[in-house]
């Protein structure tokens, strides 16, 4: 049989989906117990009683002990993190102390921020667009509307409305065009277009309520339109979600591309990954290449060139986004080749065990000559 110390190591290798750090050092195995006859007792805490990742756990903590040698049978129990244990917790994640995740993201494999640091740069039509081609490619995907002051999403994708609250008093996104989920302030006003008058603290409550109290479901993707500038939203996002990507959206001309990676820099200061650039509405009017010079300078690649068309303005603002009305518009096409782009660099199930680092020499072997 395994010592109690070799079980612990196998279940560093059991990642939470949220707080994505093993549950080990997060302080969730609360005993372990070596029975007679190749059995191991194990209890985790969860975060809440009614935790909706149970099963994730369960399978993750049965599969990471079960592959010890010796072990015939493993049983996992669960109780709950008390209030302090919690808060220690949230503190030691940068949370500030606050409350940590009850689950509802814990079924979305990727979160993608959609910045650009400025407005008027087409970043609401590229979230949409990008949604509407991640959909088509067969991907579960929502849209979170984060630009809470400029909120346009509902417009482009065409969806209004108040939504319902589960059982479990969390909020059902409103699903458009066959099944792409959104959620927006808009959602909650008296009437559309209402003007937004909050500041800050309320504006990271808000945020923080669309991540946590939604009832997202199980996606491959949330794209979350950000709101221009490096402020509070990005530290929010940095501090919920810190394993979130970052699309950055430009225009050609030098000053959009300028305050651009502004936002780049601000992500990669909260040590935000950067998933690539998006070049919007190139052509006569705005030039041709600064996206492509932006992302030069980040190291980073150029996910997409999409030009300057009345086709995209026009479907846009009739609530179908250009991708799904005219999937042949060139537009469409370099929309549909950001998305594979973004699909290739990101993974595609949740992980429930942490990759093991092989040493020594891997790769492909090369045929040897007789």
């Amino acid at each position: 049989m395994p010592t109690r110390e070799q079980i612990t190591e196998a279940l560093k290798s059991v990642i939470d989906p949220e707080l994505h750090h093993d549950i080990v050092s997060l302080g969730m195995v609360r005993d372990i117990e070596i029975q007679d006859g190749g059995r191991v007792d194990v209890v985790v805490s969860l975060t809440t009683p009614g935790c909706p990742i149970r099963n994730h756990f369960q399978n993750g903590v049965m599969e990471a002990v079960g592959s010890l040698e010796g072990v015939r049978d493993v049983n996992v129990g669960f109780d709950v993190l008390s209030q302090d244990e919690k808060q220690s917790l949230s503190q030691r994640l940068g949370r500030g102390g606050g409350p940590l995740p009850a689950g509802s993201l814990a079924q979305v494999t990727n979160v993608i921020c959609v910045a650009s640091g400025k407005g008027g740069v087409g970043k609401s039509t590229a979230t949409a667009n990008l949604a509407a081609a991640l959909f088509a490619e067969g991907r579960a995907t929502a849209a979170l509307d984060a630009d809470v002051w400029g909120y346009s999403i509902p417009r482009m994708l065409g969806v209004h409305g108040r939504p319902m609250v589960s059982a479990d008093r969390k909020i059902i996104p409103l699903e458009t065009h066959g099944g792409i989920k959104a959620v927006s302030i808009e959602f909650f006003l008296d009437s559309e277009d209402q003007a937004i008058t909050w500041r800050g603290p309320m504006l990271h409550k808000a945020i923080r309520q669309f991540l946590e109290d939604v009832e997202w479901g199980q996606l491959d993707y949330l794209l979350i339109d950000l709101p221009p500038g490096t402020g509070d939203v990005t530290m929010t996002l940095a501090q919920l979600l810190p394993h979130s990507k970052f699309v950055i959206v430009t225009t050609p001309q030098e000053a959009a591309q300028k305050v651009a990676r502004r936002a780049a820099e601000t992500a990669v200061r909260y040590d935000i990954e950067l998933l690539g650039v998006i070049e919007n509405m190139y052509g006569e009017v705005f030039g041709e290449g600064g996206g492509q010079v932006l992302a030069d300078e980040l190291d980073i690649p150029l996910l997409g060139k999409i030009p300057l068309t009345e086709g995209v303005r026009r479907a846009s603002d009739a609530g179908t986004p250009i991708v799904l009305e005219d999937p042949d518009n060139p537009a469409s096409q370099a929309f549909f080749h950001a998305a594979r782009g973004i699909i290739a660099a990101t993974p595609q199930e949740i992980r429930m065990l942490a990759t093991p680092v092989v040493a020594g020499i891997t790769g492909t072997p090369l045929p040897m000559a007789p």
